[in-house]
């Protein structure tokens, strides 16, 4: 068993134009006064991490791991959920996923693309010279327009699509190899790799790669009425990063799991602040614990509800009231001792 790391954060949904939000040195105050020990990098905001230069000087990096560390705080992964997403976008979605790319790639695709592959490339490298062995991220998507398969879908479509997308993955993992980290894609309702089976159909399209691993947020999973805990029976292996995210699901008699064009206060499942929803955080820490699943639990906010000040508030004491500090011993050690062969028999009824 090991012991889970933490409480942290990831700063994305913190992210503001006001202080103490605007800053590197600010957020990291912020952090470490509310209790956090570690911090979750979004590579896109560029005040909080240069990633070019992250990527090619180790005295950049050997200087924004001192300052982050000189406030108590560790780095526990960086992110590139929106560059990831762009690696594999239907052209659906190429107006919204736009937005997530320079302005000068807009309305490119190709050059999209190219640029998304060769940044998350340059979180891998930065992520060795931090001293990082794990990195978040989205898998991006270019079958999720037919998940619910009405009108039906034409023979061969799922292999194909999980063919391109591992085709497009594959430069990545051998980077990211080659660098010692794994790639931890969300599993996320919205990308091609959102459940155990999509999970499993990538992997193998990828030749059973060993840099594919998870990000688990179980939010997604009660959204989805996935069973998250048996989910870390299945998976435990390949979790190797961490959001603590709380969400409920209420189903009514005019919605459900699609429900989505509500407004999220008004969906049957909407995500909540940590004790706020229906998520089992006792049964999760107690599995991830039970398997040594090595991995910081970082606190991601977006409550529908309440205010994100709130929530960071009361995120990191939750997060510590959980993290269960992993026993060296067993309680019935008092009765053990060296084997006493001639006991066994008599126990056995053998002599």
């Amino acid at each position: 068993m090991k012991t889970i790391k933490g409480p942290a954060v990831f700063l994305a949904q913190f992210v503001d134009g006001v202080a103490p939000y605007n800053s590197l040195d600010g957020l990291c105050k912020w952090a470490a006064d509310l209790g956090y020990k570690g911090i979750q990098i979004p590579t896109w905001e560029s005040f909080l991490i240069d990633l070019d230069k992250a990527s090619e000087s180790q005295t950049y990096c050997d200087d924004l791991k001192g300052k982050i560390n000189s406030y108590g705080l560790e780095i526990t992964e960086l992110s590139t959920h929106l560059q990831g997403q762009l690696v594999a976008v239907n052209p659906a979605y190429d107006v919204m996923f736009d937005g997530f790319a320079p302005e000068h790639l807009r309305g490119n695709p190709k050059a999209r693309t190219e640029w998304a592959i060769d940044t998350v490339k340059k979180a891998g490298t930065a992520s060795r010279r931090l001293g990082l062995t794990s990195h978040p991220t989205f898998s991006g998507t270019l079958l999720w327009h037919t998940m619910y398969p009405w009108p039906q879908r034409p023979q061969g479509l799922v292999e194909m699509g999980f063919k391109e997308l591992a085709d497009r993955w594959m430069p990545i993992l051998n980077h990211f190899d080659e660098n010692g980290v794994d790639v931890c894609y969300e599993i996320h309702p919205g990308e091609d790799i959102h459940d155990g089976i999509t999970f499993e159909r990538f992997l193998e399209a990828t030749g059973n790669h060993k840099r594919v691993n998870m990000l688990y947020d179980p939010s997604h999973y009660v959204l989805q009425q996935l069973d998250y805990l048996t989910f870390i029976d299945h998976y435990h292996s390949f979790i190797k990063s961490f959001h603590v995210k709380d969400a409920e699901f209420n189903a009514t008699g005019k919605q459900g799991v699609y429900g989505g064009y509500s407004d999220w206060i008004n969906r049957a499942g909407r995500f909540r602040s940590l004790g706020d929803g229906q998520v089992d955080f006792a049964g999760i820490f107690s599995k991830l614990t039970q398997y040594g699943c090595d991995v910081w639990a970082v606190m991601e906010w977006e409550c529908c509800m309440k205010s994100p000040e709130q929530g960071a508030r009361e995120g990191a004491p939750f997060i510590q009231k959980h993290i269960i500090e992993a026993t060296q011993k067993t309680f019935d050690d008092f009765a053990g001792g060296n084997t006493d062969e001639d006991l066994l028999k008599g126990i056995l009824g053998l002599k």
